[in-house]
């Protein structure tokens, strides 16, 4: 056998390795945000294949009075979309996922605190999904199927969670920016609509907690004027 001594400099770089093999495969889904091919090997999307028009999202909700408005404008347009819920906000407002639902929208998985996930590690990134599955299926009333991550940052820990449990994960292909302190109904809806087409997925805010105060009277004013040009390029909104 070889002495203590002379182990040591074969078993550190051993070690080494693996510990660098390790923090790749938790931060490096991280990079499918930004990478197709990433995405295509990892079973992550941004847009909805095959699709015949868009898909609406909403994130960070819900709120007591972002989600309430957001819907009244969906019900009048006539508009399906679907809401990524934080389980802490669910909690606070136990009432409104249960009426997404209701209103016929769908609710997903976005996170029970909202954080960067690679700051987490993968104990805490499945405490925290699974938290907020328990927040959302009992006020929602139906298993989740979708999931989100905040920031659409992915580490291994919630994407291998998220594959364990059958549910797609959706990030989106056009965002208005909405969280911005500087974001006005004219730029979200500008931003949000430019180059989207068939099979596009949309981002929008619905709650104001962690974005810039306010934000979601801001989104809620863009609504109309985001459905209106997205309907005058012949686009429809379709479940995801």
């Amino acid at each position: 056998m070889l002495a203590t001594d002379d182990r040591s400099p074969v078993l550190a770089p051993l070690a080494g390795a693996a510990l660098a093999a390790g923090v790749a495969a938790h931060a490096l889904p991280a990079l499918a945000f930004h990478s197709r091919p990433l995405r295509r090997l990892l079973g992550v999307e941004n847009q909805i294949a095959g699709a015949g028009g868009y898909a609406l999202t909403f994130d960070d909700g819900p709120h007591a009075q972002g989600t309430p408005a957001a819907l009244e404008i969906l019900a009048r347009a006539g508009v399906r979309a679907t809401f990524f819920l934080v389980g802490e906000q669910v909690r606070r407002n136990p009432t409104l996922a249960a009426e997404i639902v209701a209103a016929g929208h769908e609710i997903g998985l976005h996170c029970d605190r909202h954080r960067n996930l690679l700051r987490l590690t993968p104990r805490q990134t499945r405490e925290d999904i699974r938290r907020a599955q328990a927040s959302l299926e009992q006020a929602g009333g139906h298993p989740v199927r979708l999931y989100r991550p905040p920031y659409g940052i992915l580490n291994g820990a919630a994407l291998a969670h998220a594959r364990g449990n059958g549910w797609r994960t959706l990030l989106w292909s056009h965002g208005g920016r909405d969280w911005e302190a500087r974001a006005t109904p004219e730029s979200i809806a500008a931003l949000i609509t430019d180059g989207a087409d068939r099979g596009a997925v949309l981002l929008l805010h619905d709650a104001d907690d962690y974005s810039a105060p306010s934000s979601w009277r801001r989104t809620v004013a863009a609504l109309p004027r985001i459905l209106e040009t997205l309907a005058a390029h012949g686009l429809e909104a379709v479940a995801p």
